[in-house]
């Protein structure tokens, strides 16, 4: 582990390596696991503000679920707030591309200027997921391994992408510009320090 800002950030972040394939994966993040996204106290205020900028750009089933649960429901195996679910597991804000590429509603209406929130930011972030220890008062960064990502491992390693520059915008989003510099300058240190 490295600390950068107070944050502990795995070391597995800076080295493995990861870049989104859709063409294999055809985002099956979105409609496979067994919670919702995972979302913080004011994402879940700003989907309740912007839900009819949004409404639009999802499927009819995403809106029955949203209108029956609500914009975000308690998970007790999450131990935290998150996206609704359909029946058959997929977020209820998924929608798809023409090419069959699941895309995220929340997203298209951001693309399409209805709103200026892009996605829940741990969306944004995957493969990195956030643990925080609200006691201890300290966040950690971790690289989150899933099956359905092996083809995004190997684009990552033949093109060199480490975990924390695939993610680089989401981490910018969160933690600002100089936080994703100093974690740069970490991860260049510990590159030399191999070499």
């Amino acid at each position: 582990m490295v600390i950068v800002q107070e944050i502990l950030i795995s070391e597995d972040v800076l080295k493995e390596h990861f870049r989104c394939n859709l063409d294999a994966c055809k985002g099956a993040c979105c409609w496979e696991g067994d919670f919702g996204a995972p979302l913080e106290p004011a994402e879940m205020e700003t989907l309740e503000k912007i839900y009819p900028d949004i409404k639009p750009f999802l499927r009819p089933e995403g809106i029955r679920v949203l209108e029956e649960q609500g914009l975000f429901v308690y998970f007790k195996g999450l131990k935290d707030f998150g996206t609704p679910l359909l029946d058959d597991g997929a977020c209820a804000f998924l929608t798809f591309e023409k090419n069959g590429v699941a895309k995220c509603g929340i997203e298209k209406a951001f693309e399409e200027g209805a709103t200026d929130f892009r996605k829940p930011i741990s969306c944004h972030l995957y493969p990195i997921r956030v643990s925080k220890n609200e006691k201890a008062g300290f966040e950690a960064l971790n690289y989150d391994r899933w099956d359905i990502c092996s083809a995004a491992c190997t684009a990552g390693k033949k093109e060199q992408i480490p975990v924390f520059r695939f993610a680089k915008a989401a981490l910018i989003r969160k933690y600002g510009e100089e936080f994703y510099e100093e974690l740069e300058a970490v991860a260049n240190y510990l590159e030399a320090e191999k070499s």
